[in-house]
C-alpha cells in the first residue's frame, strides 16, 4: 500500500483532476450529435436523386396550396409549418434551420453541418481520406455534397455560388419562404412583368 502510494505524483494528480475539468461543448460538432441522425445524414446524400423526386412533388404540392397560406396568412402557419419542417429535416438531413435551404444544390448534404458552416464549397483542410479537419472521424460535409449531387439530375447546381447566411431567417421555415416566393415569381410571370 505505501509503494502504491509512493508512486503517485503531484503531476499525476493534477492530469487526472484537468481530465474531468476540461472543457466540452455539447452539440457543436456532428460527431457529439445523436448517431442515428449521423446515419440518416449519410442515407439521404447516399438517396439524393430519389429525395429529389419526392421534394419536387412536395413543393409543387405545398404551390398549390398557396391560395389558402395566403388566406389564413403566412405568419399564421409559420409556427405549425416550421414544427414539421424541423422535425422532417431535423431527421433526414441534421437541419440546424438556418431557414435558407440549399439541400437541392448541395446532393441533399446540408452545409450547416459543416463545423466551420462553409457555404459554397469545403475548405483547404479537408483530409486525404475525405474527412474533416475540425472532426477527423466525420466525412466532409462538402465531399458528401459532391457526391449526392452527382447522383441528382440538378446536380450542376452545387456549382452555383450562395449568398451568405442571413442570420435574421433562422429558425424560419424556408417551405414556407420559397412557396411565397414561387408564388410571387409566377404572378409576376402572369402578369407579363420582368423578373
Amino acid at each position: 500500500m505505501a509503494e502504491r502510494a509512493a508512486n503517485v505524483t503531484l503531476a499525476s494528480r493534477i492530469r487526472k483532476a484537468a481530465a474531468r475539468r476540461d472543457y466540452r461543448p455539447a452539440d457543436v460538432s456532428p460527431q457529439r450529435r445523436v448517431q442515428r441522425r449521423y446515419s440518416m445524414r449519410l442515407w439521404s446524400v447516399r438517396h439524393a436523386r430519389f429525395l429529389e423526386r419526392l421534394y419536387g412533388v412536395f413543393a409543387d404540392a405545398f404551390l398549390l396550396l398557396h391560395p389558402l397560406w395566403k388566406t389564413v396568412g403566412y405568419a399564421r402557419v409559420e409556427a405549425p409549418v416550421k414544427f414539421v419542417e424541423k422535425r422532417v429535416k431535423g431527421l433526414l438531413f441534421d437541419c440546424r434551420m438556418c431557414g435558407q435551404c440549399v439541400l437541392s444544390s448541395t446532393g441533399m448534404s446540408c452545409p450547416m453541418n459543416c463545423p466551420k458552416q462553409l457555404r459554397n464549397g469545403p475548405c483547404g483542410g479537408v483530409r486525404a481520406n475525405g474527412n474533416c479537419e475540425v472532426e477527423p472521424d466525420m466525412p466532409c460535409v462538402w465531399v458528401k455534397a459532391w457526391e449526392g449531387s452527382r447522383a441528382m439530375t440538378g446536380g450542376d447546381a452545387i456549382l452555383t455560388v450562395q449568398k451568405p447566411v442571413d442570420q435574421s431567417l433562422r429558425e424560419t421555415s424556408a417551405w414556407l419562404r420559397v412557396t411565397a416566393e414561387a408564388a410571387a415569381e409566377r404572378e409576376r410571370a402572369r402578369a407579363g412583368e420582368p423578373a
